[in-house]
């Protein structure tokens, strides 16, 4: 089976500045796949080279087999960080779902019938029908993320691209946005996304990418997480904790804790926090 993304030897940047050097990488159908490293490390720069928003400055991209720059049959959809995203903009669930199929709709600007039973069928999947009719303002971080992804998903895509889908939504949303992501990889699409939880990406993602202006290491996580890599890629003093099956990474705390901005207690009270 042919990769659906394929990265040979990509450097860019800006000016003498590089942001990515030599990065080699590739993703087959239905593989599921999550970029990790500190801000500034080119997460998202290389996403943007996978859009063909940004072209590299050497190496070849290919998507599906064919030259970035040139035609591909594959169907690629994005998944902006909620935080990009104007919430005063007056637009409903299924207004934004439907923006998905701008490019496919021509000239004419209502949904067809073909159209409107795809918008129903991706709502009812993600759960989210029920909120068809409702401002995407007034809505969870959680339930924004689902519409969003609804978006992408109306287009039929081979590639779904995400940046921080769980940014800013709570522990149990982000488990179920990451099981649903599972299950559209199962289904064969091919997903690639930026996080920062690595406890997230360990429990969740097949296949991790560690990611520091290049790549330092990318495989299974139970393979890739350890101590030498999460050090090169955070430059940090890093914690990996096995138990019971389960991988845990930590970056080792300070010296000091909470402790230090108590005072020192009177014997038989309890303490309290400092004033600020």
């Amino acid at each position: 089976m042919k990769p659906i993304v394929e990265l040979e030897n990509v450097t860019f940047g800006y000016g003498a500045m590089p942001i990515l050097e030599h990065v080699s990488m590739h993703l087959h159908p239905g593989q599921f796949a999550a970029l990790v490293g500190p801000s500034g490390a080119g997460k998202t720069t290389l996403l943007k080279l996978v859009l063909g928003i940004l072209t590299p400055n050497r190496g070849q991209i290919r998507i599906d087999g064919k030259a970035r720059n040139g035609y591909t049959s594959a169907a690629i959809s994005y998944v902006p960080q909620l935080e990009s995203v104007d919430w005063n903009f007056p637009v409903t669930v299924e207004q934004v779902v439907l923006m998905g199929l701008t490019r496919s709709s021509g000239i004419w600007p209502w949904p067809s019938r073909d159209d409107a039973e795809r918008l129903a069928a991706i709502l009812d999947q993600l759960e989210i029908r029920h909120l068809a009719k409702r401002h995407i303002r007034d809505l969870s971080g959680g339930q924004q993320q689902r519409a969003f992804l609804a978006r992408a998903l109306i287009t039929q895509p081979d590639l779904v691209v995400l940046d921080e889908p769980t940014a800013g939504i709570d522990v149990r949303t982000a488990e179920n946005i990451l099981h649903m992501l599972g299950h559209l990889s199962q289904n064969g699409i091919t997903i690639l996304l930026t996080t920062h939880d690595l406890n997230a990406a360990a429990a969740h993602v097949p296949w991790v990418i560690c990611l520091r202006n290049g790549i330092v290491a990318q495989g299974a996580p139970e393979e890739v997480f350890t101590v030498e890599n999460l050090n090169k890629t955070y430059d940090g003093d890093m914690l990996v904790i096995r138990q019971d099956g389960m991988l845990f990474v930590q970056q080792k705390p300070h010296p000091h804790g909470y402790h230090d901005l108590l005072p020192n207690p009177v014997p038989g009270e309890v303490p309290t926090q400092k004033p600020a």
